[in-house]
């Protein structure tokens, strides 16, 4: 049976972590659950340690440090024959784990994207600041794939299944949200094809608690550049 490696990075999120641990317990596949704690402020850990019993790994971090440096924290303790991110917030639904999973029956060696775009349910356009990130990532999917050579239509995605042997030789450098940019353009130099399907998406407003800025655009805009034509080291 194909094990999965579920590492959930969280900042803040006690008014969903209970939902997203509840989603992933129910689905019936093997899996490792991996939490890393990113110096939440509010009753995030307390609520965590309530599911210790059922969560392979806690992590918490002393400072706050970035989603990047959350997935980096977990990339060493994980087991699975696979991996995913899956944010705490409830924008990405478990139950396509099985789908994303589906295609390394036949083929190992790729990487699966779970695309937004492709997906039924596409964005929800509740202010012009949800249009404003929507332009914005369709954006920066185009430059992706200009520097990488790609034809995604969600480079973005959080929903990244990589096969474990391959995403523990990535070396992370990414703090923050470049996280999305650095591994997708590590990935295309190392030679490694990239697979979309399409997932449903529930987007949720600045005021639900969405964290990514424009500053994290700009961030992600500067690591294709530095991930493509200056560090081209990508794997430990």
């Amino acid at each position: 049976m194909i094990s999965l490696t579920i590492i959930i990075p969280v900042f803040n999120e006690s008014k969903t972590i209970f939902k997203i641990i509840n989603k992933i317990l129910k689905v019936k596949i093997k899996k490792q659950i991996i939490i890393v704690d990113d110096c939440s402020t509010d009753d995030t850990k307390k609520k965590v340690l309530k599911y210790k019993h059922k969560i392979d790994k806690i992590i918490f971090h002393k400072n706050n440090l970035g989603k990047g440096s959350a997935i980096k924290s977990a990339q060493k303790y994980i087991k699975g024959e696979y991996v995913i991110i899956q944010d705490a917030d409830l924008e990405y639904d478990p139950k396509e784990y099985k789908k994303l999973l589906k295609p390394f029956s036949r083929y190992k060696k790729q990487v699966i994207y779970g695309s937004r775009v492709l997906g039924k349910q596409r964005y929800k356009l509740k202010s012009f600041t949800s249009l404003t990130r929507i332009f914005f990532n369709h954006l920066l999917t185009i430059l992706s794939n200009l520097i990488n050579n790609q034809n995604l239509t969600d480079a973005h995605t959080c929903y990244k299944v990589f096969p474990s042997s391959i995403f523990k030789k990535i070396k992370l450098q990414e703090k923050r949200f470049a996280f999305c940019p650095e591994v997708t353009t590590k990935i295309s130099n190392m030679g490694i094809k990239i697979k979309e399907l399409p997932i449903s998406y529930k987007g949720r407003s600045y005021e639900d608690g969405k964290k990514i800025s424009y500053i994290d655009g700009i961030d992600a805009i500067v690591a294709l550049f530095k991930y493509k034509y200056l560090k081209k080291k990508n794997v430990k």
